[in-house]
């Protein structure tokens, strides 16, 4: 699979990544499904790994971490990603309600969990994964500093960050943060607008594509969407799909992730199925190179209209 720089970092990752969203909704799961989601993902050319602590309430990093032992030198071909931010009601307390917490207690504290469920030392890309609305900047900067200076976390990241959120970050820290991970795809265009994607481009910023097929509304149909998933429209976007899938001898899911692909911020379109043939798919995405009228057909009919 062909490769690309993440953020303004020498360090390159392949084209897409392989999210580990669901490989362990169980601990059986786990050791099954997500093992031979994770291996084939590994030879279809995938080395960077999508992980947060709360996925499968930790399992999913366990499960990969198991893998990595397995396999000899794994760990020296992948990039592994990981986020942390969000606690769950109940946690520590019965009446304490679902809410984000960027205090650098709690980040530094979840980044040694993930370490020790994911075995390793370092942590390639460490994210905040959902803007913390009593975040301060410079409290976030100091656990980041310390994590840096103790060898346990490469470089950073936000996730579903607006783009006013990752200035007032990053003039509290002295290194760039690499990537912002947000949903983009034919189904939601909010970050071609809302200046997300500007600001990649302007400040070289990676964004991370969760959720590139709309939970899989954009290829063979939707089994577990978000809430915020239910209401997309689809089918004058469906109808463009099959048409240029038919005409390069390819699949509508994969003409969707290449759409995504041929954006000069580099979108990495984050690859969640656990079928290792969906995985093997979506390694195909590279190799179509759409015209820019063939581009712009998709996007009128995402839109519903003609662009003015």
């Amino acid at each position: 699979m062909n490769t690309i720089l993440l953020g303004k970092s020498s360090l390159r990752t392949s084209r897409l990544a392989y999210g580990c969203w669901r490989i362990a909704d169980t601990e059986e799961q786990g050791r099954t499904v997500g093992r031979a989601a994770i291996l084939a993902a590994l030879e279809a050319g995938y080395t960077l790994f999508d992980h947060a602590d709360i996925y499968c309430g930790g399992r999913a990093e366990k499960a990969f971490g198991d893998v990595l032992r397995e396999v000899s030198g794994m760990r020296q071909r992948v990039f592994i990603a990981t986020k942390c931010g969000i606690r769950l009601a109940g946690e520590p307390l019965p009446e304490a309600p679902v809410r984000y917490d960027f205090s650098a207690a709690h980040i530094v504290w979840s980044c040694e969990q993930s370490l020790r469920r994911l075995g390793i030392e370092t942590i390639d890309l460490y994210q905040l994964h959902r803007p913390d609305w009593l975040m301060n900047p410079d409290e976030v900067a100091v656990a980041f500093n310390q994590l840096r200076q103790q060898g346990k976390v490469r470089e950073f990241g936000v996730s579903n960050f607006r783009p006013s959120q990752v200035t007032a970050l990053q003039r509290a820290l002295a290194f760039p943060l690499l990537v912002n991970q947000v949903e983009i795809s034919l189904a939601n265009l909010s970050t071609f607008t809302d200046g997300t994607l500007d600001q990649c481009l302007a400040e070289r910023m990676t964004p991370l594509a969760w959720s590139p097929l709309a939970g899989g509304l954009l290829a063979d149909g939707a089994r577990r969407l978000l809430p915020s998933q239910e209401s997309y429209r689809v089918e004058r976007i469906i109808v463009e799909l099959d048409a240029l899938a038919r005409v390069r001898g390819s699949t509508r899911g994969t003409v969707a992730m290449a759409w995504l692909l041929k954006h000069p911020a580099g979108i990495v379109p984050i690859v969640g199925s656990t079928k290792p043939e969906k995985i093997r798919e979506g390694a195909n995405a590279p190799r179509v190179e759409l015209t820019r009228e063939e581009w712009y057909r998709l996007l009128e009919a995402a839109r519903g209209e003609r662009l003015p």
